[in-house]
């Protein structure tokens, strides 16, 4: 499989704090991988470098072998890394539909005025109502993202990145949040994305069964420090994860998370 994103020698410094050390890694289409570790490890601080909301002080981020390191949030969006938060990023005065509809348009370069007659890209619509019929949010189309209840508003969040098309897709903890009910549409959308073979798809998530239903390999990071990266069950099973981020005990459900 193709190398999609790659991070080389990678770091950031606040003040005298290391917050990621030197992350080597690469990032393939069609596999998913799941970044965890404990609290303050560096999950999110890696994230944020990766997609461009935090500048790195030294190494390199390539994105299709181009290097990004310096190429802002917006712009790594562009070349087609997609970015879903920890908390939801949605317009909340707009329809649902209609954030599905910027995030379209967006794609498609075709501007952003939601006053125009809707019949002019009628094209467009019925993509939006496309990606809002795949997140299970059609009957909810009307209503303002501000409306929803927490779960629909992740599950907007995951659709209006579905319109984007990014070739890169970037989950932070996608089911925070969410009751037992709500979390399993979320992860479908999540296997029907990685099912299509693709994408690749980063997740930082602290929920065991879900990293086990999802990932084809994991990632720890421990003080900014990539210290195990490879399948699942090897990651899962090594000495340093179980004493230091899984905890021994069978009953564990949980990898505490930044």
């Amino acid at each position: 499989m193709a190398v999609t994103l790659a991070s080389r020698h990678l770091s950031v410094h606040f003040g005298g704090h290391v917050a990621v050390n030197a992350a080597t890694a690469e990032f393939r289409a069609g596999e998913l991988t799941a970044i965890v570790g404990p609290n303050g490890a560096g999950k999110t601080t890696y994230f944020n470098l990766l997609s461009g909301q935090i500048r790195a002080s030294s190494g390199q981020v390539l994105l299709g072998g181009l290097d990004i390191t310096r190429a802002s949030a917006p712009a790594r969006a562009d070349l087609g890394l997609g970015r879903a938060f920890q908390l939801t990023n949605l317009f909340p005065r707009l329809s649902v539909l209609e954030n599905v509809r910027l995030a379209v348009q967006s794609r498609a370069r075709a501007g952003f005025n939601f006053l125009a007659r809707t019949g002019v890209r009628v094209d467009l619509i019925q993509q939006a109502h496309g990606h809002l019929e795949a997140a299970g949010l059609s009957a909810r189309a009307q209503d303002t993202a501000a409306s929803l209840p927490h779960g629909d508003k992740r599950k907007l969040e995951v659709a209006m990145l579905m319109a984007l098309q990014p070739k890169v897709l970037m989950l932070d903890e996608p089911t925070a949040g969410m009751s037992a009910d709500e979390v399993p549409r979320v992860l479908d959308l999540i296997r029907t994305l990685k099912a299509q073979g693709d994408r690749t798809i980063l997740l930082v998530e602290h929920k065991l069964d879900v990293i086990r239903s999802l990932a084809d390999r994991i990632i720890v990071l421990h003080n900014g420090t990539l210290v195990a990266d490879g399948a699942p069950a090897q990651v899962m099973n090594s000495q340093i994860v179980k004493d230091a981020y899984l905890g021994t005990s069978p009953s564990t459900q949980r990898v505490a998370h930044a």
